[in-house]
């Protein structure tokens, strides 16, 4: 359809008038994430908190506080809490972030907590790692963390919320403190490294490709003995570089006049980056990522203790999504069958394990979304009853929501729990190919330590960690554009008021912005192809490196 003239004129005057206002947009990131960081970088909480425990000041010190929730859109909370409620406390992934992304909005797994009458605790962590702290000394914190809580609820043991990295966490605990904690739920957390298949979590491949633990250790020492958790955040964005560098700004462009704030309000938090001490770092990536050692019960968190899964026996909940490249459920569920070696292992053992699996969500999805806040995680707070009740076995969580509307209350949904094999949850696991990985991560690994590691400590100092941690690529295309750095943005930042105040969008039937939305649309699929290509030749690397079983 040819555009009239008016339709091109008022097209013309709109996106004219979209462009002032995305880069306006962009201006708005980048002086927000330099004031964040002016504050010291504190928790992006969407309610108020007081602090009870701060581990920083432990005899083993770690950069770990505990937080207790006492305020709700200026209620408190205390108004809120069914005192024959358990406890619930909601530990944040240390993948790279901050604290924060558990009790991101309103409509959260705090949130929901909140509604659901528990009291709500909530682990925080600070920017910067405690001078030598260790694995050990951050679960030995959560540890105290964790009977602080039970002892303030006596004959309530906590419920445990773990997301994402926080999950590996949260079975350890579990394991730690048997018959003080209650049911744990785990939110995209993955436990079995290893498990994946093509196409689905080319993540798992890092490792090998990069030769192992050593390029983790070798950030870290070049950053005086901290790893930027802005070398996460990269490797998330190089997941789906589409959606990095052109999805999300182009969403922002088209829906500018709406989307602004919840634009702002995310990139608040993904922009701010935490450090991890080399020691912690180094750990993560040789025993976990690599190695595997979790669900092959060989991980040894300090002298003469080794985390056992099988020690767990509060129940289990494991929240998974199919649209989740980070921690898919290959991830989240196959370390199941490796721990038990059938369903009547698992039954002999007493436990209970119950999974809820979400067909297309995203990994940050399972957080942040409103509508899996409203439903899933309702529904799961909603049942720990049940699943407490449950005879020891594996279950499959079902939620029956007949009315769509994920603002819903019992019984507008239903929910049930469907016995399953351990079994069936066989996921493909190259174990033979990984195993050769850890060989060839320890070999690189002592060679590094051996003959370039001493030359890089030596070199490294607080100047040049400075210098590479602002010039790092995910904070120079952020904070570039704040009129601090770009002057030429003032005049955006003066403009956009104006246009605001008299903003005239182009009528939705205009051809231009459907032509528009194709021209998007085709870059989106070239991305798409990009990327499927990218990891295909990732995968055939891999494989002829390390083989494909």
């Amino acid at each position: 359809m040819i555009p009239t003239l008016d339709q091109a004129v008022a097209y013309q005057r709109d996106a004219w008038e979209r462009s002032i206002l995305f880069w306006d947009v962009l201006r708005r990131r980048a002086n927000n994430m330099l004031e964040h960081e002016r504050l010291g970088l504190p928790p992006l909480l969407k309610f108020k908190y007081e602090t009870l425990l701060d581990a920083r000041t432990f005899d083993a010190p770690a950069n770990y506080a505990l937080l207790r929730i006492t305020e709700i859109d200026d209620a408190s909370a205390d108004a809120c809490v069914d005192h024959d409620k358990p406890p619930v406390i909601v530990i944040d992934p240390r993948a790279g972030h901050g604290p924060g992304i558990g009790g991101f909005k309103r409509e959260s797994e705090v949130g929901m907590a909140l509604k659901e009458g528990h009291p709500v605790y909530f682990v925080i962590f600070f920017p910067e790692p405690c001078e030598g702290q260790t694995l050990a000394d951050v679960l030995h914190a959560l540890r105290r963390f964790v009977e602080a809580v039970a002892a303030r609820h006596p004959g309530k043991p906590p419920v445990l919320y773990g997301n994402c990295q926080a999950g590996w966490a949260v079975t350890l605990l579990s394991a730690d403190c048997e018959g003080i904690v209650g049911p744990a739920v785990l939110n995209g957390s993955p436990l079995s490294y290893w498990a994946g298949e093509s196409g689905v979590n080319p993540m798992r491949l890092a490792g090998g490709l990069l030769g192992g633990a050593w390029a983790a250790e070798c950030m870290a020492d070049l950053s005086d003995g901290r790893f930027d958790g802005a070398w996460l955040a990269l490797n998330f964005e190089n997941l789906n570089p589409g959606n990095a560098l052109w999805d999300k700004y182009t969403a922002l462009f088209a829906k500018i006049d709406t989307e602004t704030d919840r634009f702002l309000d995310f990139e608040r938090w993904w922009n701010g980056f935490y450090f991890l001490s080399r020691n912690e770092m180094a750990a993560i990536v040789e025993n976990l990522f690599i190695g595997n050692q979790v669900e092959r019960g060989i991980f040894r968190i300090c002298e003469g203790c080794v985390a056992d899964l099988r020690r767990i026996r509060n129940p289990l909940v494991l929240f998974a999504s199919y649209g989740d490249n980070i921690t898919p459920p290959h991830q989240a569920l196959s370390w199941i069958p490796t721990v038990y070696e059938s369903t009547a292992d698992l039954k002999a053992a007493g436990q209970r394990i119950v999974y809820l699996i979400n067909p297309h969500i995203g990994h940050l999805g399972i957080f942040v979304s409103a509508s899996v806040a409203k439903l899933e995680h309702r529904a799961i707070l909603e049942s720990l009853a049940d699943v407490e009740a449950l005879e020891p076995g594996l279950y499959e969580m079902k939620i029956d929501n007949p009315t769509g509307d994920p603002d819903c209350h019992k019984p507008q949904f239903s929910v049930r729990f469907e016995p399953r094999g351990v079994e069936d949850l066989r996921f493909p696991k190259a174990e033979k190919a990984f195993g050769r990985v850890r060989e060839v991560s320890e070999l690189n690994l002592g060679l590094y330590r051996a003959f370039l590691a001493p030359w890089i400590q030596a070199s490294a100092n607080p100047w040049s960690a400075a210098m590479l941690k602002w010039l790092h690529p995910m904070r120079t295309s952020r904070y570039l554009l704040s009129e601090q750095f770009a002057p030429w943005m003032r005049m955006v930042a003066a403009m956009a008021p104006a246009i605001t105040a008299d903003r005239r969008p182009a009528p939705a039937d205009n051809p231009l912005l459907a032509a528009e939305q194709r021209v998007i649309s085709e870059v989106s699929d070239g991305f798409k192809i990009f990327r499927e290509r990218r990891d295909a030749t990732q995968e055939e690397t891999f494989a002829s490196l390390y083989g494909s079983r």
